[in-house]
């Protein structure tokens, strides 16, 4: 059979305070004992803590940054096809994947398979449509209003009231409770990543998050909700708790059968003391605490590289609720060989 033992490219490995999901993919690869696999880790600077995970990743590589021109993308990783094989390959940065969806066909021509939405879903996750999107097929959303200055925001406040939420257009959200603080997280986001950035109503309630894979045809290839526990100054899950909740399954359900989502995503919702449900962010890919779904049953990296590479997959939905998932720290000691490699030859 082919693909026996592909070699699989992860993104997103900067494990540092705001992780990125690289890490968790990777120990999910790892992790999956019928489909060993040869991993790559792909990152845009030397310092990503990732690189220096010797135990998750065979092999490292420093990639141009993603606002570089498709062909450079492509000559990359054609680069690594050449010198470790590459199967597959999965980016795990929002501000990434226009790149990766632009170049997906001629990757999959080159036999490097992705497994993403297209360039219409990728659109309808952007957080200014939201409330439209939501309202499409049947979902509430927090009152939200889009600005890309000062007066604007301040407009924007004084009809939502405080508190309220702000937030960039790509990452990072902020509660504030005063105009002073708006004003200074308004322009710490714009100075990050640019505009529009949004002001949307605080609701009080449970915090649910769901993360999927969606098949492109309206279903799922698995499905995992949680519950917050506690979470960081940015808003990122410290810990969390499995659920199963009708509300929050339903509006995935909703979601996957109204936009045909293809490739992994994350719901962040908040069921309301009437057990209401809003949808607060769709992210389009898979988020920093994709290993708990591992960890209870559903290996979706495991599940999305078969897609890719049309592999038989499980179709097992059933995990168990009350499961408990904690983040800690952890530092690594290494000579500086390492960061040497990566800095003077891109690769280690």
């Amino acid at each position: 059979m082919k693909y026996l033992h592909p070699t699989v490219a992860v993104t997103g490995i900067n494990a540092i305070d705001n992780p990125g999901p690289g890490t968790g993919v990777a120990r999910s690869l790892r992790e999956d004992g019928e489909l060993p696999m040869s991993i790559v880790g792909l990152a845009y600077d030397a310092m990503e803590p990732g690189l220096y995970m010797d135990w998750l990743f065979d092999r490292r590589y420093l990639m141009p940054y993603p606002s570089c021109e498709p062909e450079i993308l492509i000559d990359r990783l054609l680069q690594i096809q050449q010198q470790v094989g590459l199967d597959c390959v999965i980016p795990n940065f929002d501000v990434e994947l226009p790149l990766y969806i632009r170049c997906a066909q001629e990757l999959n021509s080159l036999g490097i398979h992705t497994y993403l939405p297209t360039r219409e879903q990728f659109a309808l996750r952007n957080k200014a449509q939201l409330a439209k999107v939501a309202t499409e097929f049947g979902c509430f959303t927090p009152k939200t209003i889009i600005v890309t200055s000062v007066p604007e925001l301040q407009s924007a406040v004084t009809q939502l009231g405080f508190p309220v939420m702000i937030k960039g257009p790509y990452y990072k959200a902020f509660q504030v409770t005063s105009a002073s603080d708006a004003i200074q997280r308004f322009h710490q986001l714009a100075a990050e990543w640019g505009y529009p950035i949004i002001v949307q109503q605080v609701i009080s309630g449970t915090e649910l998050n769901l993360v999927g894979i969606g098949d492109g045809k309206g279903s799922e290839l698995g499905l995992v909700g949680i519950k917050k526990m506690s979470v960081t100054e940015l808003g990122k899950i410290w810990s969390g708790v499995t659920i199963n909740h009708p509300g929050l399954l339903a509006a995935a359900t909703a979601f996957l059968a109204h936009t045909r989502w293809k490739g992994a995503f994350e719901l962040e919702c908040i069921a309301d003391k009437l057990g209401k449900i809003y949808l607060i962010e769709i992210n389009p890919r898979f988020p920093a605490w994709t290993y708990f779904a591992t960890g209870v049953g559903i290996n979706l990296p495991g599940r999305l590289v078969r897609a890719a590479l049309g592999l038989p997959l499980s179709t097992s939905t059933s995990y168990q609720a009350g499961k408990l998932f904690m983040r800690y720290t952890y530092e690594m000691v290494t000579d500086a060989s390492p960061l040497q490699a990566l800095v003077t030859l891109g690769e280690r």
